[in-house]
């Protein structure tokens, strides 16, 4: 496979849209750039216009969750190590955060983890295929918290609608975030969803699989309340 700086931009991906993301490189340690050079051509996901199939990437059937914004990828490995049952699909935008999970990846010999680094609205319509994700769970997203820039966060309907396409009967969508005013938004955007049913009355307790996060550390240090959304998308 390609690297991920490699991967020339598709069609699709060259579309001018509101992203929810903006790309900062950053600076690779020397353990990072080494884990990218050997372990992207062994589970790193290039963008194509292709779908692929979940049991071939992984070699097995298995239930799949999929992340978007995996961050350093801590957590990621964490969920994987301790779910080998699972496979695990990460998605992150940041080089130095996927040099991260690689490391990790590395170091604990895992092998239910695939890696992708292109937008994940762009992956999602044109590499993962309807109705084969268990799970979709996005950790402490960009609150985007100045008004002006709302229009850049990730959960909105056209993401959902697309999201739910995604998963299979009964699978589930995980939102969590330590802003008050995006959690009330992330609510009712889901609630509007027809296909989803909120498996709490309004936010959920925080699942024993969800790790805790460096974001949701620094959030609790600033005072900030966790708010947790799982909703399932009706059978």
């Amino acid at each position: 496979m390609t690297s991920p700086s490699d991967t020339p931009p598709s069609k699709a991906a060259k579309e001018r849209r509101i992203r929810s993301f903006v790309r900062r490189e950053g600076k690779l340690t020397t353990g990072q750039d080494k884990a990218i050079r050997e372990m992207w051509p062994l589970i790193g996901v290039p963008l194509t216009d292709q779908e692929f199939d979940f049991n071939n990437l992984f070699g097995r059937s298995a239930p799949t969750v999929l992340e978007i914004g995996f961050g350093n990828g801590l957590s990621l490995v964490q969920m994987a190590d301790e779910h080998p049952d699972t496979n695990f699909f990460g998605i992150e935008v940041h080089r130095p955060g996927v040099g991260s999970l690689l490391v990790q990846v590395k170091k604990m010999g895992l092998e239910n983890v695939r890696v992708s680094q292109d937008d994940a609205v762009e992956v999602l319509k044109q590499q993962v295929p309807d109705a084969s994700i268990d799970r979709l769970q996005i950790f402490f997203p960009d609150p985007w918290h100045k008004k002006r820039h709302h229009k850049r966060r990730l959960i909105n309907p056209s993401f959902v609608e697309l999201a739910v396409s995604k998963l299979n009967n009964g699978g589930v969508i995980h939102v969590a975030t330590d802003w008050e005013h995006y959690a009330q938004q992330i609510l009712e955007v889901l609630q509007q969803n027809p296909s989803l049913t909120n498996t709490a009355t309004a936010f959920a307790a925080k699942p024993d699989y969800r790790p805790s996060t460096k974001y949701e550390q620094r959030g609790l240090r600033f005072g900030h309340q966790v708010f947790d959304l799982v909703f399932a998308k009706n059978a």
